[in-house]
């Protein structure tokens, strides 16, 4: 059995484990990421993590999924606002310093790869993963095989635009699908709706306290009947719909995974989902089937694993 090292960079933890063909995970380890350190000093705690999860097994390779820009011919960082990192050759240095074959792409990408080969997306070659945090990012699987784009830096599908001029965006633009579909604009426009309406059940199910609101705010309170509660969902679900259709009408994605807090809702947003993503998907043929991720917090390191498998 062919045994491979998947590792997760994030700002705070580095979560990394040995992986076999089959996805399994055999061992584990988690490290603290100290971000703020110079890269070299990150890149050696992780080097000294792979070493100490190999055990004397021979390991085929080594996959990373990073957060931010990535070069993915090369294994470069070009930029990382979460690491503080620019130009860091990563791949450069964990290989000279473990001397195992290293592979690095962007953590979303991972996830993507993940899901689609051993998650919610292994029956399908064709997948969008979407995640819905406090931005919307996610990966392509296009035939099997992970889309990066030129140099690793395509795929940004929170940065396509479901409506011109419409609300301002963290990258500069306006009206991207990230403005109307993550998680934190399904928060801004709860507090908006319960601002509007002072005696919608949303107002109790925070106890008065709209600091409280959250992104199941407006999903249970529309579930118990509050017609403002509703809308909130009806439009956000819409929102989505639209960015959905599409990443679906470009990459005739067979299964859209959706990932983050508000997929805890599961049928209750992925049915009416899939009834308005299939009626914007061009030509009413080849429909996608909207899924959960179902892989958690180790979708990245299995993702990262499969790069190099």
């Amino acid at each position: 059995m062919k045994k491979y090292i998947g590792v997760d960079i994030g700002g705070t933890t580095v979560k990394a484990a040995v992986v076999d063909e089959n996805g399994c995970i055999l061992r584990r380890s988690t490290i603290p990421t100290l971000a703020t350190r110079p890269f070299e000093k990150v890149a050696e705690d992780i080097a000294a993590q792979i070493a100490g999860l190999r055990e004397g097994d021979k390991i085929e390779g080594v996959g990373i999924g990073c957060p931010g820009m990535v070069d993915s011919a090369d294994g470069n960082i070009i930029y990382s606002n979460n690491l503080y990192w620019h130009d860091a050759p990563l791949a450069q240095k964990l290989q000279a310093a473990t001397g195992e074959r290293v592979r690095v792409c962007n953590d979303a990408n991972a996830a993507a790869l993940g899901e689609t080969k051993f998650g919610a997306g292994k029956n399908y070659t064709d997948t969008a993963l979407i995640t819905l945090g406090t931005g919307v990012g996610g990966g392509l699987v296009a035939n099997g095989k992970l889309f990066e784009g030129f140099r690793g830096m395509g795929a940004e599908i929170g940065h396509t635009v479901i409506r011109l001029n419409g609300a301002p965006c963290t990258c500069g633009r306006k009206g991207c699908f990230e403005a109307y579909a993550s998680a934190t604009a399904l928060i801004r426009d709860t507090v908006y709706a319960m601002q509007t309406d002072r005696n919608s059940a949303m107002w109790e199910f925070v106890g008065g306290d709209l600091n409280k609101a959250d992104g199941r705010t407006s999903f249970e309170c529309a579930k118990k009947g509050d017609a403002t509660a509703q809308t909130v969902v009806d439009a956000y679900i819409g929102y989505l719909a639209e960015g959905i259709a599409n990443v679906v009408n470009v990459f005739r994605s067979q299964a859209v995974i959706l990932g983050g807090g508000v997929c805890a809702q599961g049928a209750y947003l992925t049915a009416p989902l899939q009834k308005k993503v299939h009626a914007l998907c061009f030509g009413n043929v080849c429909l996608p089937e909207i899924l959960v991720a179902a892989l958690g917090n180790d979708a990245g390191i299995l993702g990262a694993a499969s790069i190099v498998m």
